[in-house]
C-alpha cells in the first residue's frame, strides 16, 4: 500500500498520532471522499477479497465499493497508520426485524483506551468511532450508540429513529481474517435475495448531508431536507454518476 496515495484519496496529507482524534478524522474523510456502491455487481464483474485488487480499484481508479471492500481496505490503512485493529462480523437487521447470518456485514474494531467500532462500508451510518461503552455519538446523519445485548449476542449498533433506538446490526468482538467473509461476499454478489443484486446504487456523505444515485432516482439531502429527481435513462444515470461521484464506468 502507498499510504500517502490513500490519504490523498481521502483528502488528508500525512499520518498523525494513532489516537481517537486521528481515527475520527480518517473515518469521516473516508466517508466524504469514497462512495458506497455496488456498480461492479450490476455489471457482473466479480469482487474478490484481495486487498491489492481493492486498493487498485478504490485508490488508483477512484471507485468505491461495498462493506467487504471498503472496511477491509480501511482496516489495512489503519494498521499501516499504527492502530491496533481487528475485523469483526455483523448481522444486519432485515425489514421484518430479523437479522442476517454471520458474516453478513464486515466492520472494524479499533482498540484504543477502549474498543471502538468504526464503519466506512454501511452507507448512511455514523461518521465517527463508536465506543462499546454505550456513550452516544451524534453527527449530521443522526444519533448513534453501541448497546450491550442481554441475550448473549454481543453488541448492537443502534440509531435513534423517531425517539426510539433501532438496531442497525448486531456484532461480537471475535476477530476474523478477511477470507472468512468470502462466502457471504459471493452470496451478496449473486443471490436474488441480496439487496445488492436488485438494483444499482452509489451513495456518498457530504458536509451537509448525502447524495444517493440509483437507477430510479438521484436523491440529494441537505440539512435533513431531501430532493428526489427521477432518473429516466441509462445515459442520465451515467451522467449523474460522473457529475456527482467522478466515476466513469
Amino acid at each position: 500500500m502507498n499510504v500517502s496515495a490513500y490519504l490523498r484519496r481521502i483528502g488528508l496529507s500525512a499520518v498523525d498520532h494513532p489516537d481517537r482524534q486521528f481515527l475520527s478524522r480518517l473515518q469521516e474523510n473516508h466517508l466524504l471522499h469514497i462512495p458506497f456502491e455496488n456498480l461492479d455487481i450490476s455489471l457482473h464483474r466479480p469482487i474478490r477479497l484481495s486487498l491489492p485488487r481493492v486498493y487498485e480499484k478504490v485508490v488508483e481508479r477512484g471507485r468505491g465499493g461495498f462493506c467487504y471492500e471498503l472496511n477491509g481496505l480501511f482496516h489495512w490503512l489503519l494498521r499501516e497508520c499504527g492502530f491496533h485493529t481487528t475485523l469483526i462480523s455483523a448481522r444486519v437487521r432485515e425489514a421484518d426485524g430479523s437479522f442476517g447470518p454471520e458474516f453478513d456485514h464486515l466492520a472494524v474494531l479499533v482498540l484504543l483506551e477502549t474498543p471502538y467500532v468504526v464503519d466506512v462500508g454501511f452507507g448512511d451510518c455514523c461518521r465517527h468511532p463508536l465506543p462499546l461503552t454505550g456513550d452516544e455519538v451524534e453527527d449530521i446523519s443522526g444519533r448513534y450508540r453501541v448497546a450491550s445485548k442481554t441475550d448473549g449476542e454481543g453488541y448492537a449498533l443502534q440509531k435513534k429513529t423517531e425517539g426510539h433506538w433501532v438496531t442497525e446490526y448486531r456484532f461480537t468482538t471475535l476477530p476474523y481474517e478477511l477470507q472468512a467473509f468470502t462466502s457471504m461476499c459471493q452470496h451478496h454478489q449473486t443471490s436474488p435475495a441480496s439487496t445488492f443484486t436488485q438494483k444499482k446504487m452509489c451513495t456518498i456523505a457530504t458536509d451537509d448531508g448525502r447524495i444517493t444515485l440509483t437507477q430510479d432516482f438521484l436523491t440529494i439531502t441537505r440539512d435533513g431536507k431531501k430532493q428526489k429527481h427521477p432518473v429516466t435513462s441509462d445515459r442520465q444515470f451515467h451522467d449523474e454518476l460522473l457529475r456527482y461521484f467522478g466515476i466513469k464506468l
